[in-house]
């Protein structure tokens, strides 16, 4: 749809000077009539009162005449006293609004003199006018906020409860702008790659008005966008078969066309359609070069080489436009790969208008970056919203490519482990062109453009040196300046350095510096190969740090964090904060220290093995290198387990995790404690996993016993499973079943996260023999409720009972009261899978109740959670839905994702239940979007749910397309429900 719909058969005449006591007045049409002198409501009378003064309202100030009003409310039936009427509705009204408002003229009646946005139909038209010149000048975000204000306005039924000829005529055509508005804006959001997001909009939409073809047309699209190809055919199958059934009719040329181009799989499809040239919105134009060294210096050749590569992709030579170019730049670290790059890419900024992106690929590291999170980072650079953003990698790949597909824009991927790092990230337009740096050559890119960067040569390497420490101080001292660059071996790494020292020291000379580089105790063995040419940089540095700096460096380089906060560092070094944060600052200047953002510090991945070298060689005692990590590891324990602790009070976990000495941070508002956690999560998993095989074992599993949440809201799940896998192993190599039991705790609640019901029990089977086995009371009563979940979800109810009366049993015991609460809802469900309705809602009542008198925590949502369940199989619905949507908006507010989309499909499950199927899609919809506990096992759940949804609206053909594939996960899992999808599937089938 081009434009934006105006409101049909409407004009907006000027209106005479408004009088000031008129300003406070407002007006509403688009619901109930309604009026209102500030935030007063107005008593607008009877009905035919209140469709008399609609009928005035929407000639926005022209006169209506005796007999256009009697018509307007009674049509061609008026009463006898029609105009007696007429008069005193006018009377009335005249009493309640400002003098001189409405006004009697020619033998009818006006509304005169409000001022502009009065009415809350002008405000939509206004709006409306907005919307449609912002995406006339291409900018799609303001357009669609402004129309989604414009959308806002309606409350409900126009004119509701107005009687009369005149308001059922305005009602059809007022509805039928806005679905317009509707529209135009669903269309914008596809525009802008917002397909998820649409998918439940529309399907709520297709099944409120089921014939109008242009939703049917915006939903195929956004369903073939998210990759659910088999679910867009299937929506014009039901349509095409609607259209004959209703109408005798088949679909409009339009959407037959989107049906053969989503068969022919049409690229064209896989990105929103380049609008003309003088309506394209503007795209996000990223700039994401670090800055260049305003020193740079030498290498002529490379930058000559470089540069003649990248104006073959950018419209300045021979081949114009017409090739992706890819430069690769191989070397030891400290050889100046990225400063060389830098350079070159800013020089090259005016070839690529579309802008630059830039990502520290991390290669040298033992962890480098996942190309799919670097996708992720670079897709919302480009404007991609989150909820557009696929989650596999080729799928990411590819929104990737055709995201940059017609622009011009330059890629510098910094620091690579190796070319299959690499190759997710190309981008594979003509027009674009990457810059690749690496340790390594990367022999196996295919078309890359490969370039071997050397040290400098002595000439480069003075005047880089001279350039930073100044002409003055190295004219008359040529012969010490070339012994520096020959003592950090030519390396633009380590002559920055040395330079930087030399002139931040005013009283030494180049002398000085160069009689200390000559001697050999202060740096590593030049004749080392490889890493260690670096590491004789580096010497430099450190051996210039005063002792309080250096034993920092030493022991900040100890954690395998990619980066630490000046709290964490604070423990390691043992020291207050204050004191911390100004040494770490100093280690910035140095160089030796990158500050990654406001209190948080990094090492460079070659600086960070250097700094441990040092630890090795110099800390004394020894022991004080286990002693920093034994503090880092006691601060995140501490703290983790205090924001444990403002989640779930009344939960006794924290009591029996192990003691720790060094003190964590505390928290008193909860939204700040999740800040925390979720900022640290990267550098506590990793000191989690760094304590393997030491005698900080225990501490590290309880830290990740304690960072639960880490898995349960959706974020770090990967990382989180991958490092309880690690300790299993760990505890187990150890011989410690103790830590081993608890180990397996937290292997087993990821899983159920995760959906993988038969490797929870086998897992949670282990937990509790290693638990028992040493009386771990505090392991064996949350493995009793996680095998009671893992029961419930075979479908062993009796078993599932039993387990949780266990775990109930022993929270008791413990004066556990969380956890009893936690355990008594999830009984609950036991006893609605036994049949046992009643008794199900009189123990999930109990359980709200324990949770209730505990606080208003996370915990309190699972409490309504399964209140609601239970409700709703008692066929209390309207209950039902209250209690999810009091789970809904806490587990919003503590940032639970996989709990919000559990809670809409359950949501969902409601209105089905009600026979209200088109909410129910709606809801089921956003499950999907928002991702659901139990993995694709749930998916399956919310699958099979959102086809009965479909099915209900005649949707058969969607319906159909979602039920298969959830048997085909259903299959791939092993769940018993995969039978009864194949149930729903046979009559189908057999069609």
């Amino acid at each position: 749809m081009d434009g934006v719909p105006r409101v049909p058969e409407q004009r907006r005449p000027g209106s005479p000077a408004e009088p000031e006591n008129t300003t406070a007045l407002r007006f509403g049409v688009l619901g109930p009539v309604r009026a209102w002198r500030g935030d007063e409501p107005l008593a607008t009378g009877s009905p035919q009162q209140r469709a008399l003064l609609a009928a005035l309202l929407l000639r926005e100030g022209r006169t209506a005449t005796a007999a256009e009003l009697i018509d307007a409310l009674w049509g061609e039936e008026p009463p006898s006293q029609a105009l007696a009427a007429v008069r005193t509705y006018a009377s009335r009204l005249r009493k309640i609004l400002d003098p001189g408002v409405l006004v009697s003229e020619s033998g009818g009646y006006a509304v005169r003199g409000l001022a502009d946005g009065t009415l809350d139909l002008t405000a939509a038209q206004d709006l409306a006018a907005e919307a449609e010149k912002a995406r006339t000048t291409g900018d799609l975000c303001h357009a669609r906020d402004v129309l989604r204000r414009a959308l806002a306005l309606w409350d409900g039924e126009v004119l509701a409860g107005v009687p009369g000829p005149y308001a059922e005529a305005q009602r059809v055509r007022l509805e039928e702008w806005r679905l317009q508005l509707l529209e135009t804006c669903l269309d914008m959001d596809l525009e802008q790659g917002c397909h998820a997001e649409a998918v439940s909009e529309l399907t709520a939409l297709t099944a409120a008005h089921p014939l109008r073809e242009r939703l049917r047309e915006l939903l195929m699209l956004a369903l073939y966008r998210s990759g659910r190809q088999a679910e867009a055919l299937a929506v014009y199958a039901d349509t095409r078969r609607l259209l004959a059934d209703e109408l005798g009719v088949d679909p409009r040329p339009g959407l037959q066309e989107l049906q053969q181009r989503i068969l022919r799989a049409d690229p064209g499809l896989a990105e929103p359609s380049a609008p003309a040239a003088e309506t394209a919105p503007a795209p996000v134009r990223p700039a994401q070069l670090p800055a260049t060294v305003p020193d740079f210096t030498g290498r002529a050749s490379f930058v000559r080489e470089l540069s003649d590569v990248l104006s073959s992709a950018s419209g300045d030579g021979a081949t114009a436009g017409r090739v992706m170019a890819v430069s690769a730049l191989a070397g030891i670290g400290g050889v100046g790969k990225t400063t060389l790059a830098v350079h070159v890419a800013h020089l090259a900024r005016a070839a690529f208008p579309d802008g630059q992106l830039y990502v520290d690929l991390q290669g040298a590291g033992a962890r480098a970056a996942e190309p799919e999170t670097v996708l992720g980072s670079f897709l919302r650079a480009l404007g991609t919203a989150d909820s557009a953003i696929p989650d596999s990698l080729e799928e990411r790949a590819a929104l990737y490519r055709s995201v940059l597909d017609g622009r011009r824009v330059l890629v510098l991927l910094d620091n690579a482990r190796d070319a299959a790092q690499v190759r997710p990230l190309l981008p594979g337009a003509d027009g674009c062109a990457a810059l690749v740096t690496s340790r390594v050559r990367m022999l196996d890119l295919a078309g890359a453009h490969l370039v071997d960067l050397d040290v400098m040569s002595p000439d480069e390497a003075l005047a880089l040196f001279t350039r930073i420490v100044g002409e003055e101080r190295v004219a008359s001292e040529r012969e010490a300046a070339l012994d520096v660059a020959g003592a950090c071996g030519f390396l633009p790494l380590a002559i920055r350095i040395a330079a930087s020292r030399l002139a931040a020291r005013r009283t030494w000379t180049v002398s000085v510096l160069a009689a200390k580089l000559a001697d050999e105790r202060r740096r590593l063995d030049e004749l080392q190969a490889g890493d260690l040419a670096v590491k004789a940089t580096f010497e430099l540095g450190y051996g210039q740090l005063e002792p309080a700096q250096a034993r920092a460096f030493r022991l900040l380089g100890l954690a395998d964090g990619p980066d630490i906060s000046v709290a964490a560092a604070a423990a390691v070094l043992d020291l207050p904060v204050e004191d911390t944060e100004e040494l770490l600052e100093s280690l910035v200047d140095t160089s030796l220290l990158e500050s990654a953002a406001p209190g948080r510090y990094r090492f460079h991945d070659l600086v960070r093995l250097y700094a441990r070298a040092c630890a090795e060689r110099d800390e004394h005692p020894p022991s004080e290198r286990g002693a920093a990590l034994s503090r880092l590891l006691d601060f995140y324990l501490a703290t983790a387990a205090g924001v444990y602790a403002i989640e779930r009070p009344g939960d006794r976990l924290v009591d029996g995790l192990e003691p720790t000495e060094y003190p964590g941070l505390t928290f008193t508002d909860g939204s700040a404690a999740l800040d925390w956690l979720y900022s640290e999560a990267a550098p506590l998993l990793a000191c989690v996993r760094q304590s393997v095989g030491t005698s900080r074992l225990r501490r590290a599993v309880d830290l990740l016993w304690a960072a639960k949440d880490l898995t349960e809201s959706g974020a770090n799940s990967h990382q989180y499973e991958t490092t309880a896998r690690a300790m299993c192993d760990a505890t187990g190599a150890a011989e410690d079943p103790r830590a081993e039991g608890r180990a397996r705790t937290t292997l087993t609640n990821v899983l159920l996260v995760s959906g993988r019901i038969q490797q929870a029990a086998e897992q949670a089977e282990r937990a509790m023999t290693l638990a028992e086995s040493v009386r771990d009371a505090t392991a064996v009563s949350w493995v009793a409720n996680d095998r009671g979940l893992i029961s419930l979800h075979q479908g062993r109810y009796a078993d599932g009972r039993a387990f949780l009366e266990q775990a109930i049993e022993g929270y008791r015991a413990a004066d556990n009261r969380a956890g009893e609460a936690l355990s008594l809802c999830n009984l609950s469900r036991a006893h609605l899978g036994m049949g046992n309705i009643a008794k199900a809602v009189t123990i999930a009542h109990r359980g709200l109740t324990a949770q209730l008198d505990i606080g208003r925590t996370m915990r309190l949502a699972n409490g309504h959670f399964t209140l609601g369940i239970a409700l709703t199989k008692a066929d209390r619905h309207s209950d039902a839905l209250h209690q999810f949507s009091e789970a809904l908006r806490i587990f919003e507010d503590h940032r639970q994702r996989l709990w919000q989309g559990t809670t809409n499909f359950r949501i969902a499950e409601v209105h089905l239940a009600a026979r209200r199927p088109a909410q129910s899609a709606r809801h089921a919809e956003q499950a999907l979007a928002l991702g659901c506990i139990g993995g694709d096992r749930m998916r399956g759940h919310v699958l099979t749910l959102l086809g009965r949804s479909l099915s209900g609206l005649g949707q058969v053909d969607r319906a159909t397309a979602c039920w298969r594939e959830a048997l085909n996960l259903f299959q791939q899992c092993g769940a018993p429900q995969a039978e009864e999808v194949r149930a729903l599937l046979s009559p189908a089938t057999a069609a």
